[in-house]
């Protein structure tokens, strides 16, 4: 009897190959759809840091208000004004400039202190003087400390003078001298002065007046020469210092 042949089995199907992404990948490629995205959450210490800014200019803003309403006050009740100068007289007893440029002066002067408050009342520190002329030093002297009371006007005389003072030959001072036979006059006052309130006083503040519109000459012969003050301006500023600046 005749054997019966049987076929094989089939052979076993092979996966598909996966064919290779697309290049670039998409984002569903590269990430996983169930990752959940990240959103930053809000730091706390940021908010405090807010909360602090916030407070800080706040507190600025009410101090600012407080000390406007005190000056506000302060005006009102005191009513202050600054002191005013004013140069009452200036005698030339000396002029003069040597063939070696060099300059001796001496000069009598007189200014005078007024104190304008109803309430205030003011203590200057030794004042130091100097005259100047075209940038030329022509004179220095000091005035002893001294006090202007409330509505009260002080007379301060004092000599203001240079020995030997060496000038420059191509200065204005000797052409002036040669042609006009008189130089402009510049004075400048500092100090340092304090104001009393009642019974409170202020810290020392330092003050600068110049005084402008001032010509003297030389004196003839031995009789001193009169400068007229007539025309003499006298400014006061605060010399207060903010950093670097002097304002």
């Amino acid at each position: 009897m005749a054997e019966k042949i049987y076929p094989a089995a089939k052979p076993t199907a092979t996966a598909a190959p996966t064919p290779n992404p697309t290049f670039p990948a998409t984002k569903a490629q590269l990430y996983n759809h169930s990752r959940p995205v990240y959103r930053p959450q809000p730091r706390r210490s940021r908010s405090i840091c807010c909360s602090c800014c916030l407070w800080i200019t706040f507190t600025i803003i009410i101090l600012l208000l407080i000390a406007a309403a005190a000056g506000g006050v302060f005006y009102v009740l005191y009513r202050p004004h600054r002191p005013t100068f004013s140069v009452s007289s200036l005698h030339v007893s000396q002029f003069s400039l040597t063939a070696s440029n060099k300059l001796s002066t001496k000069f009598n002067f007189t200014i005078t202190a007024r104190n304008p408050n109803k309430k205030i009342s003011f203590y200057y520190d030794p004042v130091t003087v100097s005259f100047d002329s075209n940038g030329v030093d022509v004179g220095d002297g000091t005035v002893p400390a001294f006090t202007t009371a409330k509505k009260n006007t002080t007379v301060l005389r004092t000599v203001v003078s240079v020995t030997g003072q060496r000038v420059d030959d191509n200065s204005e001072l000797k052409s002036d001298l040669k042609s006009k036979k008189s130089v402009p006059l510049k004075i400048q006052l500092d100090t340092k002065v304090k104001a009393k309130v009642g019974v409170f006083k202020s810290k020392k503040v330092p003050i600068r007046v110049t005084c402008d519109g001032l010509k003297a000459a030389a004196p003839a012969r031995k009789t001193a020469a009169t400068v007229s003050t007539a025309d003499a301006e006298c400014k006061v500023d605060l010399r207060i210092k903010i950093w670097k600046w002097t304002v």
